[in-house]
């Protein structure tokens, strides 16, 4: 199973004269882009509510101006940029273009090479936007990151110390009372069973706390990436079988094929973590599928060198998509108990092996987390861990 095709840059196309939109649209889509189009104000809101990167609008349309459709499309999709299209370039058409929030405009009709570079300028302003975004939320991850070391510190003994004193006299009133006569020990057990697995639960809460604030020193070695996938998936076999659920892999038959530069503990982890969840959003009779291939480089991810690459898929319910870009947030959590540190953890220990890990759709509807790593040869040797941790 290969992973989706990386999205195409989408362009709407906003004019009434048709010949000229198809030929625009020839163009672009030869040199890479989506394009949809449009012949009037009214028919351009629905495709701009659906998202777009670059709005090329005429100045003059059947039902309104372009000028005041530009700033209702960037209303639709904040980030992307608007190009008018005008049939004559003067002084006051550019102010217009600048009033109405547009990027740029061009004259009718343009030359191949001229609409490319506007088209791609464009795109350089919508890249400029995404990256601005990623550092204010690499920020507003930073702050929480203070805030759990801040209160890990104050609160770890606090907290821990109780919880063992309380568990181990759990411990010893439930020996105490299965010494009592059999009849006795049912009504009795029971609740102290209870406790005991909720005192289990807020320790592994706090030990989430503590390994977030207080990350260990990495020390990176050679891994099979896919063998540490192999292992994790025997590990987690039963667990599977139990939840009756059927746990599929696709590995390649050469072992040493996706070697990488890590920590096999902490890759463990993160393989466990993410193999468990998809368990948990899959139905009865439902399968979860993981998949560890080596792959060339994706030029639109940045990638210069090959990668490893691990895909789990599975047939639950799948991530909304409003809350993709959030399920890596330290505290986010679509569950009714945890810490909402689990995938911040599993994002720290991905970043921390030079890789990412994004959440997407899989086939039939499910979901999939799309674990990406260098591979050996490009994988960094960073001593210590980066300083925004779960950015």
């Amino acid at each position: 199973m290969r992973e989706p095709a990386p999205r195409r840059p989408r362009v709407l196309l906003v004019d009434d004269n048709r010949a000229l939109v198809e030929n625009l649209a020839e163009i672009l889509e030869e040199a890479g882009y989506a394009v949809r189009s449009a012949g009037t104000c009214a028919a351009a809101l629905a495709p701009a509510a659906e998202g777009f990167d670059v709005a090329l609008v005429d100045l003059k349309l059947p039902d309104g101006d372009g000028t005041e459709l530009a700033p209702r499309l960037k209303e639709l999709s904040p980030n992307g940029e608007v190009v008018l299209l005008t049939g004559f370039a003067t002084l006051e058409s550019a102010v217009a273009a600048v009033r109405a929030g547009a990027c740029a405009y061009l004259v009718k009709p343009c030359a191949t090479q001229e609409l490319l570079v506007t088209v791609e300028q464009a795109m350089r302003q919508v890249r400029l936007h995404g990256e601005k975004q990623a550092l204010a939320h690499k920020a507003q991850m930073a702050e929480k990151l203070a805030a759990v070391g801040t209160m890990t510190a104050g609160l770890s003994h606090e907290i821990r110390n109780p919880l063992n004193a309380a568990l181990l006299q759990l411990t010893v009133l439930e020996r105490r009372v299965q010494r009592l006569p059999g009849d006795l020990q049912g009504p009795l057990l029971e609740p102290l069973v209870l406790v005991k697995d909720e005192i289990r639960r807020l320790d592994h809460i706090l030990e989430d706390f503590l390994q977030f604030a207080r990350p260990r020193e990495f020390v990176p070695r050679p891994v099979d990436l896919c063998q540490v996938v192999s292992r994790v998936l025997d590990l987690l076999a039963g667990e599977a079988e139990r939840r009756h659920i059927r746990l599929e892999r696709e590995l390649p038959d050469e072992p040493g094929s996706t070697p990488v530069a890590g920590e096999e503990e902490r890759l463990r982890q993160v393989l466990v973590n993410l193999t468990l969840n998809a368990m948990e959003a899959t139905p009865d009779g439902g399968r979860v599928r993981v998949r560890c291939a080596a792959e060339p480089p994706d030029p639109s991810l940045g990638e210069r060198g090959p990668r490893a690459v691990v895909a789990i898929d599975d047939t639950g319910p799948g991530v909304p998509a409003a809350v993709r870009d959030r399920i890596f947030e330290p505290f986010f959590t679509t569950k009714a108990r945890g810490s909402g540190l689990g995938l911040s953890i599993v994002h720290a220990i991905v970043a921390q092996h030079g890789g990412t890990i994004s959440a997407e759709t899989a086939e039939g509807g499910g979901a999939r987390f799309l674990l990406r790593l260098p591979r050996l040869e490009e994988a960094p040797y960073s001593s210590s861990p980066p300083s925004g941790r779960g950015t």
